[in-house]
């Protein structure tokens, strides 16, 4: 099947909550581009049928979503030295015919930090020079936000996991870098802590609150949560009350479509506040 205009997809199971439609379809507007961005709901069953048929079906590439990360990264004929790493795949494309796969979500959280925190941040919150990273939480995105720890050079991470055995399984990635602790030892790692990340469901919508004091934290720290809904997490607002840097979920989203959108439309959008309204305002009118 061909098209006069590229296709991209968004494929998850359920998919109806995805912004990812939004987003792409803002940037195709801004800049007045011909093509499509659809949201696509797949069994995991079918999803390997799915995932060969693409090229016939007329596309150019797309995003993956819950439950198929790890079936897109078996699937996919070339990978990223980060997707490798990361055991995930969120964007797909095609390049000399062969489907490729990448993971956005190391970078998409990165640039959303150098966004809300300046470039420095590093050096501002004492973790370039021996503070640590907190991650709280073990599975998928803290895997990709670990990895692209790692990528910006930071020196010591820990995380922090109900599950020792999934907390002691992200040490892997760089043991001389990063260690493993008890969900209960969280509080005494927070005097040394520059950068705490939650990427638990806790403060959710619908979830438990995460139930943190963050008193002990120096003054340079900053917080920051990939939930965003609510934008505003109970942990987010705790750390605005103590003074601190607090970076919200929406930004990560944002930045992790941009390269998947560069692949397939042939420009690099720009995350911009008219971008951000959009979908905060979606946010505010369907939770």
């Amino acid at each position: 099947m061909t098209t006069p205009y590229p296709r991209a997809f968004v494929v998850g199971h359920p998919i109806a909550h995805s912004r990812s439609p939004l987003i792409h379809g803002h940037w195709l507007a801004e800049h007045g581009l011909p093509g499509s961005y659809t949201r696509l709901d797949v069994h995991p069953d079918a999803f390997p049928d799915f995932v060969r048929s693409l090229a016939a079906e007329g596309f150019v590439g797309g995003n993956v979503t819950i439950p198929h990360k790890e079936a897109a990264f078996r699937l996919a004929h070339g990978l990223t030295p980060r997707a490798e790493r990361i055991g995930a795949v969120n964007t797909l494309w095609f390049e000399d015919g062969l489907l490729h796969g990448d993971n956005t979500d190391a970078p998409g959280f990165l640039a959303h930090l150098d966004a809300s925190l300046g470039a420095g941040w590093p050096e501002a919150t004492g973790v370039a020079k021996g503070r640590a990273a907190l991650v709280l939480g073990a599975g998928g995105a803290a895997r990709a936000i670990v990895v692209g720890l790692l990528e910006r050079g930071l020196p010591r991470l820990i995380v922090a996991n109900r599950s020792a055995e999934r907390a002691e399984g992200l040490t892997a990635l760089d043991p001389a870098r990063i260690t493993a602790v008890p969900w209960g030892a969280m509080p005494a790692q927070l005097p040394e802590t520059g950068l705490v990340i939650n990427t638990t469901a806790l403060g959710m919508a619908g979830q438990d609150p995460l139930a943190l004091d963050l008193a002990p934290l120096p003054a340079e720290a900053a917080v920051a949560d990939i939930v965003y809904v609510p934008l505003e997490t109970p942990l987010l607002a705790a750390a605005r009350a103590r003074g601190l840097a607090a970076v919200d979920g929406l930004g990560m989203l944002l930045h992790q479509a941009v390269p998947g959108f560069a692949r397939w439309f042939g420009l690099t959008p720009s995350v911009t506040p008219a971008l951000r309204a959009r979908i905060v305002a979606d946010l505010e009118g369907h939770g």
